[in-house]
């Protein structure tokens, strides 16, 4: 397994849940982008939907800033809605580009279903609980695309046509904002659980979090397998 150094809270969660995080991980559409045998009509509908996606996430991690309880808190959460709405997204605008398919286009695409639902739940987890029900719900996607991208850069295919999105997700600026957001969240775990969160009682409850977050980052793969 490759070990990325996200901090020890995402390492538990992680162990929580071995086969819905090895579903998301090594998903065939993940395996498709390693080998270069995705079809690119499953790419570009992930494409288009993971902009959408995006837009309701970088949200999502502003409401971090309104949760947060320390500066430090909110300064991770800003700098991580800069990555996501002047860096990642780019990525998404020059592909479909040159494909034919604009900004704007992006950003009014509709939503398919399994869309709603994860970025729904994270949604609902920040506002219905506090700033840890919101980390545990968006860590996989932040952490997942790490570790993912991170494996890839390694194995992927000479010939993949998928390089720039691989090296977007295992390049060092996106590494160095996932271990900022690591060492974050387990400071914001310390400071509300202490030194020992899995005997806290509020523990099972932000691993469920997680683990769902995960199984929804499994439904994102198989929408955008739909258009292969």
């Amino acid at each position: 397994m490759i070990t990325q150094p996200y901090g020890k809270t995402f390492a538990m969660w992680r162990s929580g849940c071995p086969e819905p995080w090895r579903a998301y991980t090594h998903h065939r559409f993940v395996e498709g982008l390693r080998e270069g045998t995705l079809p690119r009509s499953a790419f570009l509908n992930y494409l288009i939907q993971d902009y959408v996606f995006l837009v309701h996430f970088a949200r999502a991690w502003s409401l971090g800033v309104v949760k947060a309880e320390t500066l430090d808190e909110m300064k991770v959460c800003a700098g991580t809605v800069d990555a996501l709405v002047n860096h990642e997204m780019a990525l998404h605008i020059k592909t479909c580009a040159t494909e034919g398919i604009d900004e704007a286009t992006l950003f009014n695409a509709s939503e398919e279903f399994e869309n709603l639902a994860y970025t729904r739940y994270v949604m609902d987890a920040g506002l219905q609980g506090d700033f840890l029900d919101l980390m545990a719900a968006l860590a996989p996607c932040c952490f997942g695309y790490g570790e993912i991208g991170a494996r890839l850069a390694q194995d992927a295919a000479a010939d993949t046509p998928y390089h720039d999105w691989i090296n977007t997700y295992a390049g060092e600026d996106y590494q160095t904002v996932m271990a900022n957001v690591g060492r974050m969240i387990d400071a914001a775990v310390a400071r509300r659980l202490g030194e020992n969160p899995q005997q806290a009682a509020r523990w099972e409850h932000l691993q469920q979090r997680f683990t769902t977050a995960t199984e929804l980052e499994v439904r994102f793969w198989d929408m955008g397998m739909r258009a292969a």
